[in-house]
């Protein structure tokens, strides 16, 4: 494999054509392979230590059999991602995380690891360092709860009866996010029958705990006056919590339980994230639902799907990413052209009828009157699509039909998901990842919420992909066109950049808007093209590459943050400056020989740099597929352009 890190780009060395060529030609073939035989790709979805130590620890909880084959490999998966600091951190290379190193600690702990081992002490002196396990956020606290490790008085108070409340109260459900909805109603009944965890190997970590040291006493994003009113309801509502009506409470955890059943999912989950499954499953276990009920036993499947086991490894994902890495991986395939266009077509075969046409999920409480016509993230969610995949499976059965007769076959699909986007739009012309005007931010202040991750606002980088699909469409003299323009020219950043929700972070934000703006119709001369392309030219690396680290999202902080170059960024970045008119710019041929250099023997490029958000400032993904398809999609623009003598990318992507 080259070494891409001691690399160092010519300062305007051009690339030759047959270099691009064989490295399109490469990538090609290697992205093929991993194309499953009825024409999907999904790729591994890696998050921190957090999800695979909540997986044993679930299995503790519950009292399953034990499977030591699987704890050894993921108790070696813990073991290699500890950090040089002792702790885990929520990224490859990122600094000490409180809850992420409690959790790996205690599972190590369940699996077998001594607590005198070097690797075990040095997590537990960095732990208490930073002030013991007391410190730890709010779903881990829940969990030490659980587990006897700390009272449930160092939990917010959540009451079961929220469930009850009516549409219009300030603290309802439905103006929280759709992952806050999924994790949050099963957690309500296990707060609310406090069940002991089995633990049968009676594993604790009261060594984790610094004396004096109060739980929840850790920073957070919350404002000082919401968070003093909060704070103060929390009081009221423990010292209401022995007085409610216990009909009331029946009636709520009923509730509660028909909110998780109606929306179980299939194999494929409760919201189809592991936190949601996992709580729905301690749900079912805590009202006295055996192993054998049908909810808690398909809601237990499903998390046993999320699992990538290795020959000496294992991890548990968040989720998956099939929709997403197929409707991508199409179109670096069809950027490719020739005979990849052809597994590009397969590729959209396979995600027609994963649209979703009959149910009206909980977006539908906002907008009643649009008929469903979203895909989802992962293999099923329909309750639950989303709009950034919507937009982009949309473009790419656009291109396919424009470009590669792929026929009218796609035309209904197209005209639904396109409706369902339009219907979806916030009234500040932005569009979220799956709500409407779920922007109540004074709900990130309640105690519950120290993570700042409630709600889903709309965001640049989800409606710049929105932009992108209605001009793709040809749809922009329209008034939602008009509005959503206004909206991504409030949102771009002084310097010129956009934030990036969804990936990391400024880079991923400055390449959906620019590709969206070009889509629009903006040319080069345009303020806001010509700031964003110049903030591109302005980060790049010396090596010709891009790179951005995720502490780009800490609190306090908005800019650039970098960090060495990746395969992902240093094309998103490339995308974005062609999609702003600079393909002959020298800076694109330097990022441009940055890749060809970066491949590997096997046609793909390393990257074990998390360049996926899941939740600004204590969530991130590192996606297995990023930088086998967004690189190739790069490679392959930059030779169409140069040889066609065109400009202007006439994609909305």
């Amino acid at each position: 494999m080259k070494d891409a890190l001691s690399f160092q780009a010519s300062p305007a060395m051009p690339v030759l054509p047959d270099g691009v060529e064989d490295a399109i030609r490469h990538a090609t073939a290697a992205l093929g392979r991993y194309q499953r035989d009825d024409g999907h790709w999904v790729f591994e979805l890696e998050a921190d230590a957090t999800i695979p130590a909540e997986y044993v620890l679930l299995r503790q909880y519950l009292g399953e059999a034990d499977d030591l084959p699987l704890e050894r490999r993921i108790g070696n998966y813990l073991r290699r991602i500890q950090g040089k600091h002792g702790g885990w951190p929520l990224f490859h290379g990122g600094a000490f995380d409180m809850s992420a190193s409690v959790k790996a600690y205690f599972s190590l702990k369940m699996i077998g690891d001594d607590p005198a081992a070097p690797h075990m002490a040095r997590a537990r002196e960095a732990i208490l360092a930073h002030g013991g396990a007391a410190r730890c956020n709010v779903f881990t606290r829940i969990l030490l709860a659980q587990f006897g490790e700390l009272p449930w008085s160092a939990v917010p108070a959540m009451p079961v009866e929220m469930i009850l409340l009516p549409r219009w109260f300030p603290v309802h459900l439905s103006r929280m996010s759709y992952w806050a909805r999924t994790v949050v109603v099963p957690l309500l009944v296990l707060q609310a029958l406090k069940r002991r965890a089995r633990n049968p190997r009676g594993i604790g970590v009261r060594e984790l705990f610094r004396p004096g040291i109060r739980a929840g006493t850790g920073r957070t994003h919350q404002r000082r006056g919401w968070a003093a009113f909060f704070n103060g309801l929390d009081m009221a509502l423990r010292k209401a919590e022995p007085f409610w009506p216990r009909g009331q409470r029946q009636r709520a955890i009923a509730r509660c339980k028909a909110f998780v059943t109606e929306r179980l999912n299939g194999e494929d989950g409760l919201g189809a994230i592991y936190p949601a499954m996992a709580n729905s499953v301690m749900m079912y276990d805590a009202l006295g639902d055996g192993p054998e009920h049908p909810g808690r036993a398909i809601a237990r499947q499903a998390i046993e799907k999320l699992l990538v086991v290795g020959e000496d490894e294992a991890y548990c994902q968040p989720c998956v990413s099939p929709v997403w890495d197929t409707a991508l991986a199409s179109h670096a395939m069809m950027e490719a052209g020739g005979e990849a266009a052809g597994a590009a077509l397969r590729g959209l075969e396979w995600l027609r009828p994963r649209q979703e046409l009959e149910v009206k999920g909980d977006w539908a409480e906002m907008r009643p009157n649009i008929r469903p016509g979203g895909w989802a993230f992962q293999y099923r969610n329909a309750h639950y699509p989303d709009l950034d995949d919507t937009a982009v499976v949309v473009m790419a059965m656009d291109r396919a039909r424009r470009q590669f007769d792929a026929g009218e076959g796609h035309d209904t699909a197209i005209e639904r998901g396109a409706e369902w986007v339009v219907g979806l739009q916030s009234s500040n012309g932005g569009w979220g990842a799956f709500d409407v005007d779920n922007n109540h931010d004074f709900l990130n202040n309640i105690p519950f919420a120290d993570h700042g991750a409630l709600l889903d606002p709309p965001t640049a980088d989800v409606s710049a992909r929105c932009v992108s699909m209605l001009a793709q469409l040809g749809r922009t003299d329209t008034p939602e066109m008009r509005r959503a323009l206004d909206y991504l020219g409030r949102e771009q950043e002084k310097d010129g950049s956009w934030f990036g929700r969804w990936g990391v972070n400024y880079v991923y934000g400055t390449w959906s808007a620019l590709c969206a703006l070009n889509a629009a119709g903006f040319d080069a001369s345009r303020p806001s093209m010509r700031r964003g392309a110049e903030w591109l030219l302005s980060i790049q690396n010396d090596d010709g590459g891009w790179g951005e680290d995720c502490d780009s999202y800490k609190l306090g902080y908005r800019g650039y943050e970098p960090a060495p170059s990746t395969a992902s960024q240093t094309a998103w970045a490339l995308l974005g400056l062609m999609a702003a008119g600079e393909v002959d710019n020298p800076a694109v041929a330097r990022g441009i020989e940055w890749l060809c250099h970066a491949q590997g023997e096997d046609g793909l490029w390393p990257e074990e740099a998390y360049t996926g958000g899941g939740f600004p400032r204590i969530f991130y993904l590192r996606y297995h597929g990023y930088p086998k398809f967004f690189p190739l999609w790069a490679l392959a623009r930059y030779r169409n352009l140069r040889a066609g003598n065109a400009r202007y990318v006439s994609q909305g992507m």
